[in-house]
C-alpha cells in the first residue's frame, strides 16, 4: 500500500513538473488544436522555436527595431523596463515570479499586444505556444 501511494505521489509530481495550471493547460491544448489545423505536421510546441521568436528583431509598430527582449530583457528571471514607457516589468519567468502564466485572460491579452508591438500582427497558435513553452522553461 505504501509503495502504491509513493508511486502515485511521484507520478503526480512528474506529471505536473514544468506543467501549467488546469486553465492554462486548457489554453495550451486549444492552441495545439489550432496549430494542428494550420499545419498537419505540427506535433508539439517547442521552447527553442519560442526563443527564436522571443529574441528575433523586427521593425515594430512604432517603426523602430524591437524584439521581446527589448522590454523583457534576456534574463527572464529579472525585472526589466519597457523600452517605450520605461515602466518596470516584473520578471517574466514563472520560476522567479509564480504569478506568471497562471491567468489565461492576462496571457492572451499580453500575447496579442506584444505580438502586435513587435511583429505588427497577431501571433499564430504555434508561435504563441512556442513562446509560452520558452517562457515556462526559464
Amino acid at each position: 500500500m505504501k509503495k502504491q501511494l509513493a508511486l502515485l505521489i511521484i507520478s503526480g509530481v512528474l506529471a505536473n513538473a514544468g506543467g501549467f495550471n488546469p486553465s492554462m493547460q486548457g489554453y495550451i491544448n486549444s492552441l495545439k488544436v489550432e496549430a494542428k489545423k494550420s499545419n498537419s505536421n505540427f506535433t508539439d510546441f517547442n521552447a527553442k522555436r519560442g526563443e527564436l521568436i522571443f529574441t528575433s528583431k523586427h521593425i515594430g509598430k512604432r517603426g523602430k527595431e524591437i524584439s521581446c527582449v527589448s522590454c523583457h530583457g534576456s534574463n527572464l528571471a529579472l525585472s526589466s523596463k519597457n523600452a517605450f514607457t520605461n515602466k518596470t516589468i516584473d520578471p517574466l519567468s514563472p520560476k522567479a515570479n509564480p504569478q506568471r502564466l497562471t491567468d489565461v485572460q492576462e496571457v492572451q491579452k499580453w500575447l496579442k499586444r506584444n505580438f502586435n508591438d513587435v511583429y505588427k500582427r497577431e501571433g499564430t497558435a504555434q508561435e504563441k505556444g512556442d513562446v509560452l513553452y520558452y517562457i515556462k522553461s526559464k
